[in-house]
This record gives C-alpha cells, sequence and structure tokens, in this order.
C-alpha cells in the first residue's frame, strides 16, 4: 500500500443537500443542481459523503452528487488504488480530487475514486477488525401448557485487508409439559483470502447435532471459491460454491460419509432505513454419491436497534433434510423474536 506525506492546506472531500448562511469556519459543498451546503464533512465512505450542519443537523449525500466541495480540516484519504494520503491538503473541483502535494503520484483524480475519508486502522493494514454478535430468545408459558423455549447463538468475525476468520455458534432448546422436544446446536469456522478483486477463497468446517432428527452428528470440511457481488450497505451480496467430505453418525439411521457439492448466499441491505437491516442467509450440500439427497437452511431476517448496541430481530428459519429418516420431517420452520448485543 502506497504511503503519501505531505503538508496542511484546507482540504475539499464531498456532499450534497440545500444551505441557507454562511459561516467562515465551514466547509463549502456544491452541488450538480447548483445547492450549496455549509457545515463540516465528516467522513466519506460507500459512496456518500456525510456533514454535519447547523440547519438540519447530520447530512448523508451520493457522492457522485457533487460538483466542487472545500473542507478546512485535516484528513486521511484512502484513494481506490490503494493509495493513502495523510493530512493532505486537496480540493473537489468539476467532479476532480485535486492533491495540492508535490509529492503525490498524480495531481489529480477522478472524485469516483475516492474510497474512505479516515479509516479505520484494519483498512490500512494495520491488525483485525472485530465484529460479533450474542443473541437470545426465551419464552416461557405457563398454564394449560407449560412451554419453555431458549435459543442462543453467537457470532465472531476478524476481518483484514487480507483474510477473514468468521466463527458461529447456534443453538435450540425447547421444552414442553417437563418433555423435551427441542435439541439442537451446529457450530461453523471458516478461512477467507482475498484475491485480487472480487474474488476470495476460503474453507470451512462444520458440526452440527440434533437429537430429535436421529442426527447425533453431522460434520464437514471443505475448501471454496467466492466472490463478493457488491458490498454497500443498500445492498451487500455474496455467494460461495465448492467441495465438501460429509460424514453422518444417527442416532438411528445407518451412518454415512460421502463428498458433496456445497453452496453459500449472504445478503444484506439497509434499505428499510439506516438503523435497521434486511438480511438472508442460505447454505446447501448436495450428496453426490446420493443425488437426490440435499440438505438445504435458509434464514430470512429484519433486525432493528433497541438500545444502545442492543437490537432486536424477526427471523424466519426453513431447515430441509431428504435424507431424514421416513418418520422424521424434512422440512423444520421456526419462527422467532431474539434480542441481540452487538460489537
Amino acid at each position: 500500500m502506497k504511503r503519501i506525506f505531505h503538508s496542511l492546506r484546507p482540504a475539499a472531500l464531498v456532499v450534497a443537500g440545500v444551505l441557507a448562511g454562511s459561516a467562515l469556519a465551514a466547509d463549502e459543498i456544491v452541488l450538480k443542481n447548483g445547492s450549496r451546503i455549509l457545515g463540516t464533512v465528516t467522513g466519506v465512505r460507500d459512496g456518500v459523503v456525510t456533514v454535519d450542519t447547523e440547519f438540519a443537523g447530520t447530512l448523508k449525500v451520493q457522492q457522485d452528487q457533487v460538483e466542487s466541495l472545500s473542507s478546512s480540516e485535516p484528513i486521511v484519504l484512502k484513494l481506490a488504488d490503494g493509495t493513502v494520503v495523510e493530512e493532505s491538503s486537496l480540493r473537489v473541483e468539476e467532479e476532480t480530487l485535486l492533491l495540492a502535494s508535490d509529492n503525490a503520484p498524480v495531481a489529480t483524480y477522478p472524485l469516483a475514486e475516492l474510497a474512505i475519508s479516515n479509516p479505520q486502522p484494519w483498512e490500512l493494514g494495520q491488525g483485525y477488525r472485530w465484529k460479533g454478535q450474542v443473541s437470545l430468545a426465551l419464552e416461557m408459558q405457563r398454564g394449560n401448557t407449560d412451554t419453555d423455549e431458549l435459543d442462543y447463538g453467537i457470532e465472531s468475525i476478524w476481518r483484514s485487508l487480507e483474510d477473514r476468520y468468521t466463527l458461529r455458534f447456534d443453538g435450540e432448546e425447547d421444552e414442553a409439559n417437563g418433555i423435551k422436544n427441542a435439541e439442537n446446536w451446529t457450530a461453523l469456522g471458516k478461512y477467507d483470502r482475498f484475491l485480487e478483486g472480487p474474488l476470495y477463497w476460503g474453507v470451512n468446517a462444520s458440526a452440527e447435532h440434533d437429537k430429535f432428527s436421529d442426527l447425533d452428528l453431522r460434520y464437514y470440511v471443505g475448501p471454496y471459491i467466492g466472490r463478493q457481488f457488491h458490498e454497500r450497505p443498500l445492498l451487500t451480496l455474496s455467494a460461495e460454491v465448492g467441495g465438501v467430505f460429509v460424514d453422518e453418525d444417527y442416532i438411528v439411521a445407518e451412518d454415512q460419509d460421502y463428498l458433496g457439492m456445497n453452496w453459500s448466499v449472504d445478503a444484506t441491505s439497509n434499505y428499510i432505513s439506516e438503523d435497521s437491516q434486511l438480511y438472508l442467509k442460505h447454505t446447501g450440500i448436495w450428496n453426490l454419491d446420493q443425488t437426490e439427497d440435499v440438505i438445504l437452511d435458509l434464514t430470512l431476517g429484519l433486525s432493528f436497534p433497541l438500545l444502545f448496541n442492543i437490537d432486536g430481530a424477526a427471523e424466519i428459519l426453513l431447515e430441509y433434510d431428504s435424507g431424514l429418516p421416513p418418520e422424521v420431517e424434512s422440512l423444520d420452520q421456526t419462527y422467532r423474536f431474539r434480542v441481540g448485543y452487538s460489537w
């Protein structure tokens, strides 16, 4: 990654909106439609410029609507090609980013090449970003039927510019009138290595137990190739496909192992609101020895903030396994509301 150091001058960035008033120290943004905004530019990320104003609070404007911009604060910029400009002077004029330092590789960049302002350490190749969530769904009912239901989960993701580690564990314990009717858990570990462009490769391993589906333990391990099709708040979409070795130990049915093909699709969107998130997670395994056997898992959900880092989510979970014994339902459906803590 290239780094460029140079002296401070008034800086320029990106934003949109409408304005009334003026201030000597304010940053100024002029949009393609002629509108002018005075405020303080606080960030550029995911094609959006954020600016704090006195007249309308915080505004978020599409970067591609900015005609010109000048900012009074020092800033660190990361360009699309990985170049990092620290404490730079710059200007945006006629949709062109102007770097004022003689040390810059070129004097101008198309504005679209400005990727991030004030990037986090991991975005500069320094260590990992750690994100995760712990969630819980609990139901207790007393009366004609005594019901206790507990769903729990934890997910942890470490991400750097070069690779990503993912750990996930989910479980369920249900009981009705003192008789247990659900006992299952799933554990997953993944490693991803990013290549040039949107492609990456990885390997995953998973273990699963479901007593009431006659499954004592299923585990699989295998490599895959993935593609990040889109990565913006409005839509994040990735898909993976690969091969796996699967071993299944049943409580009653005959044990088996086989080579299979697996795939996954992961999508999120903040289309409903900036703070909420629609999400879809789908995984599948196809038994290549007995091609009529397939395992499909699908989660659809909507999460939304509750308080501080605590959020709620409404989810639909569909789990289909065509290889289960005849006396066990092939399709398992779950509807739940959970509360989680994210970091």
